[in-house]
């Protein structure tokens, strides 16, 4: 399977974190891409602040010093004695959604006087045991756990370990199945069902009927994202026009990506929604793109909100999305692990879920008259 930008980003991340800083040449060579294309990613990742660059070449930021990479742990933070309290983070991803996640846990971290020391899972939660492991023989004392998991099945399949960890855990942006062990583990999540209400009612106060839902499926905020959907629509009494339409990145398949922004255009030619929610906003921008090619704009022609924002702002025509409190969600964990490990025990165990915004730009237009 091709290689998706988000997978070649941590890859990229990962080697600089294990050496400090190296060439953008070397890093082409070793990600086993062009010069351009780690440039780019290059000026991507300095622009969130994940990475520094100097003179063709690029280092890891000395502030995120203490965060360690997939195959190691890093320097202090904080007081910078490095004699508080370790915790440990795994996260599927170091970039997109995940990086505003740790951006909040290292934050608070500090701020607390503890050293963060930081896993990558690759979105492999088959792996995400033994690199909870290594966290572990790092010296964590607690824990903040994002597992990989991607489809429905995975919590069932890679998380009864989870817990039984030996040390205080905290479950970031996941809802395992109701009464299951994991049930009973301190958790903090976005609440996306409350998130796609927003987006869902803002449309519907613009005058439209309920909007079309264009989602992935590769992911717990996917699949959150479309069961809110359902909740959103049976809270404002609506019916969904047509049938979910599957999303796939562009990149891993193109065929796929175009057949579901043609299905998005005949609803709209043939006047089944004058809406649409999409998710996440990295494909809503590409589908805003083919759209245009294909003889559809917006808003004129289609109101549209995104999921996640995270770079809805940057497209040609601004696009309104919905946010999760991604940097509070790692901030407000991190600060209940941090509480739990000064507790002697008995505490109850809480489920902290934070609300989304809606963010609104320009892509669903003026209210229709």
């Amino acid at each position: 399977m091709r290689e998706s930008a988000a997978e070649r980003h941590d890859r990229l991340l990962g080697l600089v974190r294990e050496r400090g800083s190296a060439r953008v040449s070397e890093l082409a060579s070793q990600l086993g891409v062009s010069a351009v294309t780690v440039r780019r990613d290059v000026e991507e990742l300095a622009g969130r602040g994940l990475l520094d660059r100097v003179h063709g070449s690029v280092s890891w930021p000395q502030d995120a010093a203490s965060a360690a990479g997939p195959g190691g742990s890093g320097s202090g933070s904080g007081s910078g004695s490095g004699s508080g309290l370790v915790l440990g983070m795994l996260a599927p991803s170091s970039t997109y959604y995940f990086s505003e996640v740790i951006r909040g846990a290292h934050e608070a971290a500090a701020g607390a006087g503890a050293r963060l020391i930081l896993r990558i899972s690759d979105y492999r939660p088959q792996e995400d045991q033994a690199r909870t492991e290594g966290l572990l023989s790092a010296g964590a004392e607690g824990l903040l756990i994002a597992p990989g998991w991607q489809h429905p099945g995975d919590p069932a399949a890679f998380g009864d370990w989870i817990a039984s960890l030996p040390v205080p855990t905290v479950l970031l942006e996941r809802r395992p199945t109701a009464g299951s062990p994991l049930d009973g583990l301190d958790r903090v999540c976005s609440d996306h069902a409350h998130g796609v209400l927003l987006a869902v009612r803002h449309l519907v106060d613009l005058g439209h009927g309920a909007p079309l839902l264009m989602a992935r499926a590769d992911s717990p905020t996917a699949l959150a994202v479309r069961s809110g959907y359902a909740e959103a629509l049976a809270v404002l009494g609506l019916r969904a026009p047509q049938d979910v339409i599957e999303s796939v990145p562009a990149e891993l398949a193109p065929d796929r990506f175009d057949q579901a922004v043609r299905a998005l255009r005949e609803a709209v030619h043939s006047g089944v929604a004058t809406a649409a929610l999409i998710h996440n906003d990295v494909d809503a921008i590409q589908v805003v793109q083919r759209l245009a090619e294909l003889g559809v704009r917006v808003p004129d022609d289609l109101a549209l909100i995104a999921y996640d924002d995270e770079v809805a702002a940057l497209a040609d025509t601004p696009l309104t999305a919905v946010a999760p409190p991604k940097r509070d969600v790692g901030r407000h964990a991190t600060e209940l692990l941090v509480e739990r490990l000064g507790q002697s025990g008995g505490a109850p165990r809480r489920h902290l879920m934070l609300l989304p915004q809606l963010r609104v730009r320009d892509s669903c237009g003026a209210p229709l008259s």
